[in-house]
């Protein structure tokens, strides 16, 4: 005698018309379907996030320094950037399209400015970098290099940056001085 470890699920599956409908009318209502593969995606994301991150679009002036390869036709200088978030790990940014963009595991070294003529230094390692749909540049994220002469000030910074942020307030033109004398 062989021995078969199939199951057979035949008998089981047909059902009588009559217990069909009486399980019709009794059956509560249809469970929603969950994709399970969004649900995992949203998942990874948020446990990638292990920080808070502070949208920046055109809050601050940025810049890449591109130095000035030896031989080579390029001038180096400094690259406008596009801060799009920060958060005490990392930055991430946008680069116009013409420019191209910058490596993964690339170091660059970077520039915020506080005025025409003072800005802040930093150094980032990319991490990554996509193109952006619809517009005309790359995004970039980027940790902040860990060791470097501004890290307790990057700290603070960007911890300054999250409290600004959060107060924060669109100028409407809603109040206007004029004539204060009488």
């Amino acid at each position: 005698m062989v021995k078969n470890n199939v199951i057979d699920l035949s008998q089981r599956r047909v059902m009588k018309k009559q217990d069909a409908e009486v399980t019709k009318a009794v059956a509560p209502a249809a469970a929603s379907i969950v994709d399970m593969t969004s649900r995992r995606e949203a998942i990874l994301n948020e446990e990638r996030r292990q920080v808070r991150r502070t949208i920046l679009t055109g809050f601050i002036g940025a810049f890449a320094v591109l130095p000035q390869e030896g031989g080579s036709k390029s001038k180096g200088g400094l690259l406008k950037i596009e801060i799009y978030d920060i958060s005490e790990n990392g930055i991430a940014f946008d680069v116009d399209a013409d420019f191209g963009q910058f490596q993964k595991g690339e170091e660059v070294a970077m520039r915020v400015y506080l005025n025409q003529k003072t800005y802040f230094p930093f150094i980032v390692k990319i991490q990554n970098a996509r193109r952006l749909e619809g517009e005309a540049a790359f995004r970039h994220g980027a940790n902040f290099l860990k060791g470097t002469l501004n890290d307790e000030a990057l700290f603070h910074f960007v911890k300054f940056i999250e409290t600004v942020s959060a107060t924060l307030a669109r100028d409407t033109g809603d109040v206007v001085v004029s004539n204060l004398k009488k």
